[in-house]
């Protein structure tokens, strides 16, 4: 199986509403720049995937309404609705299969165009769960109550990796929300959804993102070092909640193993240098992790503040400030790997990382987390 790599990488700036720009504005900026970044033309560009939803885009086959701003005329198109992470796969998947050299995958989102609750109170069973009113922010505070159960956690242990995460991204450009808080100003934000407050919540945010991959034949001849994907696991839960211990996420336990497996990794926690995860709500960050099998804290005994701030400090962990500071919905899973590729090159700019060698980026789908894609990248 030939060897992949990321050639090119673009993201926009997210913000809260961006109204001078439309789907299609958004996915031309990222394509041209991916493939500046790149030093690509399109036409050396072999098929494309797209990652859009209909119900954020509010029209049916979104897909075809930025089809021509991402060069994809008379070539190969398919389209994934889920996170960008899974579209990369995707596209990966096209190049080791042979029957292609190179890829494209552009994601975009202006969830401010949406209603929230409504758009993700559709992805439960239309009999059961639509009913009660379950939407994204209130399934996930089911699952923190879950996990503070079990592990024995407060919100303050919660509190602190939203102020890592704002903290970081003051450091980034292309962030929403760089803020410097306290576990205080945490802890007094606006409730949400108990035990869920505003600033344990990411934000409704717009934009896009896009990277290139190429087989090994291919980067000889392109600008970019290239970031070599080293492996990779994804796998899915049951769609109800009931039907999956919510604050145990297995999903995300097979697909790390699957990656860690790939990538020839045996200790992932000394292996690899830093993580871009997935962190839709301030608890996830620590529950991801422990699916993953890094967490400090995670084997045995009670979550703690200690072990949280361990975590973040010792684990480098979102140094980009993570999905807390940005939440574009399908495109965050594909910056979670535009950042570690970043970071690999050594262009992460003000939050660049001293020891930046393999880096693991996490993206999910689905409500509380319910499948997952876990990528393992390195600079060889």
């Amino acid at each position: 199986m030939k060897r992949v790599a990321v050639v090119g990488v673009a993201q926009t700036r997210f913000e809260r509403r961006i109204v001078d720009r439309n789907y299609a504005d958004l996915i031309y900026e990222v394509t041209t720049g991916a493939l500046e970044d790149a030093g690509m033309t399109i036409d050396q560009i072999d098929n494309v995937i797209t990652i859009s939803n209909d119900f954020w885009d509010g029209r049916t086959i979104s897909s075809m309404a930025i089809t021509d701003a991402c060069g994809a005329y008379g070539k190969n198109v398919s389209t994934v609705e889920g996170d960008g992470t899974f579209g990369m796969l995707y596209g990966a998947m096209r190049i080791w299969s042979g029957s292609f050299g190179t890829t494209l995958v552009v994601a975009h989102s202006k969830s401010s165009e949406g209603s929230l609750p409504l758009i993700t109170n559709a992805m439960f069973d239309p009999i059961y769960y639509r009913p009660l009113g379950l939407d994204a922010i209130s399934s996930a505070a089911l699952q923190a109550r879950a996990y503070m159960d079990r592990r024995g956690a407060n919100p303050e242990d919660w509190a602190l990796v939203s102020v890592k995460n704002h903290g970081n991204a003051r450091y980034n450009p292309y962030a929403q929300l760089p803020m410097d808080l306290t576990v205080e100003q945490v802890m007094a934000s606006r409730p949400i959804a108990d035990p869920l407050k505003l600033y344990d919540c990411s934000p409704v945010s717009d934009g896009a993102g896009a990277i290139i991959l190429a087989g090994e034949d291919w980067v000889s001849d392109l600008r970019q070092k290239p970031v070599w994907l080293k492996g990779v696991g994804y796998a899915a839960e049951p769609h109800y909640l009931g039907d999956r211990d919510l604050s145990n996420p297995q999903a995300l336990t097979q697909a790390a193993k699957g990656a860690y497996e790939m990538a020839g990794l045996t200790d992932p926690k000394t292996q690899i240098d830093f993580f871009e995860i997935y962190d839709a709500f301030s608890y996830m960050e620590p529950l991801w992790l422990e699916g993953l099998g890094v967490c400090p804290a995670g084997e045995g005994g009670k979550l703690t503040s200690e072990g949280v701030t361990k975590m973040g400090g010792r684990l480098s962990v979102n140094p980009s400030g993570g999905v807390l500071s940005a939440h574009a919905v399908l495109v965050a899973g594909l910056v979670r790997v535009i950042e570690v590729v970043l970071q690999i090159r050594k262009t992460a700019g003000a939050h660049q990382l001293d020891r930046a060698r393999i880096g693991l980026a996490h993206g999910i789908n689905g409500p509380c987390g319910q499948s997952h894609c876990v990528w393992i990248m390195g600079e060889n």
